[in-house]
């Protein structure tokens, strides 16, 4: 079983789980979400889906989006602007820098980060539970990657 099949058999046994019958429609709607690298939104989700099944509706793509947010199998992003993003819930902690300009949201880790995060939350007397750092910026044009400012 490849990746993309057990993110869709754990994403139909949340939906059972919550009491939604299993359609085409919202398997194909899995399928398009467990095959994302990126974060898409509920209208990118539905466009991927609608280019195989032209009788979806985006109602229905915002039905399993709520019901899979709800039942912990993906995570919803609000970034800055504005549109609900999502993402699995079954991977490694990481953070985001959004591209102000191209809507672009890159995912990174670091070890530095997650220790002063830790560290700080230690020293106002609290145990870090969960946490979510976003990071806005702009590229540097070329030549000036690297330098401070």
């Amino acid at each position: 079983m490849t990746g993309t099949e057990r993110r869709v058999a754990g994403f139909e046994g949340q939906l059972r789980e919550a009491g939604l019958r299993m359609t085409q429609q919202r398997r194909l709607i899995l399928r398009v979400l467990a095959e994302a690298d990126d974060h898409p939104d509920a209208k990118g989700i539905f466009t991927r889906a609608f280019a195989h099944d032209p009788t979806l509706s985006l109602s229905t793509v915002y039905r399993t989006m709520k019901v899979l947010e709800t039942q912990g199998a993906i995570e919803r992003h609000a970034f800055e602007d504005g549109v609900s993003r999502y993402e699995h819930a079954d991977q490694e902690h990481h953070d985001h820098l959004i591209d102000i300009d191209s809507g672009e949201v890159i995912e990174f880790s670091s070890d530095a980060i997650e220790e002063l995060q830790r560290r700080i939350a230690a020293e106002l007397g609290y145990e870090l539970v969960r946490h979510r750092l976003e990071l806005y910026g702009r590229k540097k044009p070329p030549g000036t990657r690297g330098k401070k400012g």
